[in-house]
């Protein structure tokens, strides 16, 4: 059987575009279904990603020391942990507080640290959830059901390529346990993103 190489087509340069060509081509040879496609995104969209952040923040509830690290250099952080790569060379983690609450948005693209939180949600991709975050932090929040007190600052941060954010959200009273086995299960991807409060979307 011979090879044609001789005719290079243009090659689409949309990542997106690429990995739907793939998807497609996979699909019609019958190596893979869709039904599996889906499930291997949604592991990694819920399962595999924010496993790593939650194990991360569970640690730093029960060690002040590990805390402190992640809030001054989560970077160095994430990279001791073995989750380097998946945009999480650059990150930035912040603290909620009693008084602040903070909130992560990428406003010009979907910049996310997925090695942490594993791929962005749908809707923290959406034009809507951008451009609102930003104007009325408050009215996004009451979307996912956070409701919280009017003295409370919200903070919204911007994601970039240069710097992404992550949320390290408050100790809920409900989360008694005293090993990262027993309390990165109340850790959600959307309380490290700020939306919700840990326990609320675990």
């Amino acid at each position: 059987m011979s090879h044609d190489h001789h005719h290079h087509h243009p090659e689409p340069t949309d990542p997106a575009i690429r990995v739907e060509a793939i998807e497609q081509l996979l699909v019609e040879k019958g190596i893979v279904t869709t039904e599996r496609i889906d499930g291997v995104i949604d592991k990694y969209e819920h399962d595999i990603g924010p496993m790593n952040g939650a194990t991360i923040v569970a640690k730093a509830w029960l060690d002040p020391q590990y805390r402190d690290r992640l809030l001054s250099d989560g970077s160095a952080v994430i990279k001791e942990e073995g989750f380097s790569g998946g945009q999480a060379e650059h990150l930035v983690v912040v603290e909620n507080t009693d008084e602040v609450h903070n909130l992560v948005v990428c406003t010009l693209c979907s910049c996310y640290p997925w090695a942490v939180l594993g791929l962005p949600p749908s809707w923290y991709k959406s034009p809507e959830y951008r451009a609102r975050a930003v104007r009325d932090p408050r009215g996004v929040l009451a979307d996912f059901g956070t409701e919280l007190d009017e003295e409370v600052e919200i903070r919204v941060w911007d994601s970039s390529a240069e710097v992404r954010y992550m949320v390290l959200p408050q100790r809920p009273p409900e989360a008694t346990g005293d090993t990262v086995e027993e309390l990165a299960p109340m850790v959600g991807r959307d309380a490290m993103i700020g939306v919700r409060l840990a326990g609320a979307d675990s």
